[in-house]
């Protein structure tokens, strides 16, 4: 891969299966093979991490998609962008997600097996924790009787809502089954802060241990955000994305 300075960025919608919009930018450098990046909850495409990890491949001559997701289902969502890509007579070959977006690209692993290099920064591998701190301890019945929860800031305003068709998509959904559903083919990276103040480090050795083909990269003293290690990310992600490339 030749440095290709001549990338153009693209704004491209994408329809998935509801017929929303799924908004996003192509980093194209020409290349037929296209990596394309999830962010997370009540993150976006233009997360300084996933606007990082765009440029670093696309200077390495390799194309890159970052979109938005609208809400649940981001799978699907995924899986329409593949689709999309490949209607266009190119290749997704490595899905990355942060977060909530590392939990996407598994889930999408095991349920579609059309993508061999996933890498999941920051995953969650147990998706019932985090929901009673955010949420507080009475969050089911309060959900059941109003159908949502309005989580507020500091200042008392709204920041978001939740809703009891997402909260249950969540709880419905284990990570562990998932991820026992993914090919052996399949290359997956789990990369993970040590000082993760979100999602503690110990998911990341548990998708370790039960995803068949899996590498393992603790960044140490990284958070969730890795606000301080952006520089340390690329060297771990970009050769395993060129391995995938040589298969």
């Amino acid at each position: 891969m030749t440095q290709n300075p001549a990338a153009v960025q693209k704004k491209i919608s994408v329809l998935n299966q509801h017929n929303e919009k799924l908004a996003g930018v192509l980093h194209d450098t020409g290349s037929m093979e296209i990596v394309v990046l999830c962010h997370g909850f009540r993150s976006s495409k233009d997360f300084n991490t996933m606007v990082n990890l765009a440029v670093a491949l696309e200077k390495e001559g390799i194309s890159v998609f970052r979109f938005d997701f609208p809400g649940n289902g981001e799978a699907d969502d995924l899986h329409s962008v593949v689709e999309y890509f490949k209607g266009a007579n190119r290749k997704v070959t490595a899905v990355l997600g942060h977060s909530k977006g590392g939990d996407v690209v598994l889930l999408y692993a095991s349920k579609y097996h059309d993508v061999h290099t996933v890498i999941n920064l920051s995953g969650r591998y147990n998706l019932e924790k985090g929901i009673a701190e955010r949420l507080g301890k009475d969050f089911l019945e309060i959900i059941k009787k109003e159908s949502f929860i309005d989580v507020k800031n500091r200042a008392g305003n709204v920041d978001y809502r939740v809703t009891e068709e997402s909260l249950m998509d969540r709880l419905n959904t284990n990570m562990h089954d998932a991820c026992l559903q993914i090919d052996k083919g399949c290359r997956v990276l789990t990369v993970h802060g040590s000082a993760d103040e979100i999602i503690p480090v110990e998911d990341a050795l548990e998708f370790d241990e039960i995803i068949p083909n899996h590498k393992l990269h603790i960044i140490e003293g990284a958070n969730h955000c890795y606000t301080s290690h952006q520089a340390e990310l690329m060297p771990v992600i970009l050769p395993f994305i060129k391995e995938g490339l040589q298969h």
